[in-house]
């Protein structure tokens, strides 16, 4: 029978054997683009001077939402994620209010409100422009109708391939005042009882500017299909995917946030640092979270034997410590971690050797390079846990 009394604490084996390789993917080469002024990119884009621009007109390109409404594939379960890559049949899709079939011959986008040289393009023109990749890792935040309390760790690794949001930006040259950039979607629709003519977000312009913010055209290297929010879509890394505008076909330079549903009625959440309760922040950075991959839950080991555990963390800002417990968090011992070169999640391993028989519940804990640490409860980005049993010797 197995003993059921509180566990001893694991004991952590140190080694300098490497217990994992670096993945293979290349880093992004974070140079910067350097734009003198229109003209340098004019064989890119249009200027909506010289055509007859309609406000809107860009939105013929929708054929259809199909399907409409809602809909929402989980991901795999935490230890289903074992590798580096995620395939894109693996990742978790949510769309808020039904899916744009958009005609790729007719799509534009248009870039206009506070700048100096306001135009379009077609998808032609865009995947002309020199292009980078960047893997990162996708989370959905969650549901925006509940509180954020419990883990959701819907979320994957992939590489999206597409064209520097900020080369558009500079060359369409942001007035002073600017300080958001605007992205409307082609989809439309009810969600939670409210419609929207579009899906409307926004980012701050010191966001939109970073070099690892993409329109993109190609996830792992395949053209994004109608699910995945094609044929061009925004990726905003390090920020919920909710910020991540599908079926992309507007951007506005604003001086002030967005004003529809999606920014002002869902996607804002009581800031946890507020110790009245009270403010309110937009759901944009991610912050430090984690899966365990190994082991399985409900696996069985013997007692003295060496378990190995291995997982993914992330967040906004690098992860630069995890902790493994196996007592309820009474200690801990930091886990071997591999640093991050881009946006990609960070493999964490460490061996453990649990010397009596009994019920454990390992526990991964993220901090990132700012101190901010994933809580022990009562947050959408809870620790991760896993729980295992350890038999006698000759139980097992």
């Amino acid at each position: 029978m197995a003993d059921l009394s509180p566990p001893l604490p694991g004991i952590c084996e140190n080694s300098e054997e490497a217990l994992f390789s670096d993945p293979v993917d290349s880093p992004v080469e974070w140079d910067n683009i350097v734009v003198d002024g229109l003209e340098a990119y004019r064989q890119y884009v249009t200027p909506l001077n010289q055509v007859g621009y309609e406000t809107d007109s860009e939105r013929d390109a929708l054929v259809d939402i199909q399907p409409k409404g809602f809909f929402l594939r989980p991901p795999p379960l935490p230890h289903e994620l074992d590798t580096h890559m995620t395939p894109d049949a693996q990742l978790f899709q949510t769309i808020h209010m039904g899916a744009a079939v958009v005609d790729p011959n007719q799509w534009r986008l248009i870039v206009d409100g506070m700048v100096l040289h306001p135009f379009m393009l077609n998808l032609r023109q865009l995947q002309s422009m020199p292009r980078t990749s960047i893997t990162t890792f996708h989370e959905c935040y969650g549901s925006p109708l509940l509180p954020p309390t419990r883990a959701v760790r819907r979320v994957g690794n992939v590489r999206w391939t597409g064209v520097r949001l900020r080369t558009l930006l500079q060359m369409a040259r942001p007035q002073r005042s600017a300080s958001y950039v605007w992205s409307e979607g082609l989809d439309g629709g009810i969600f939670a009882d409210v419609w929207a003519d579009r899906y409307q977000k926004d980012l701050p312009l010191e966001k939109a500017i970073a070099p690892e913010v993409l329109l993109a055209f190609e996830i792992n290297g395949a053209p994004l299909d109608k699910e995945r929010g094609g044929p061009v879509r925004l990726v905003v890394p390090g920020w919920y995917g909710t910020n991540s505008t599908k079926w992309i076909s507007h951007i506005s330079l604003q001086d002030k946030r967005a004003t529809g549903p999606y920014t002002t009625l869902f996607y804002n959440e009581i800031d946890p640092a507020d110790p009245d309760g009270q403010q309110r922040r937009p759901v944009w950075k991610v912050e430090p979270n984690s899966i365990i991959v190994r082991p399985r839950p409900g696996a069985t080991f013997a007692s003295g034997h060496t378990i190995t555990v291995i997982g993914r963390a992330w967040a906004c800002e690098e992860i630069v410590q995890v902790e493994i417990s196996t007592d309820g968090g009474n200690s801990w011992c930091n886990a071997q971690l591999t640093p991050r070169r881009e946006f990609e999640w960070q493999l964490f391993q460490q061996r453990v050797v649990l010397s009596r028989g009994g019920l454990y519940t390992i526990t991964a804990r993220a901090t990132d390079k700012c101190g901010q640490q994933q809580p022990l409860s009562n947050r959408r980005n809870l620790v991760s846990t896993v729980s295992i049993s350890v038999a006698e010797g000759d139980e097992v």
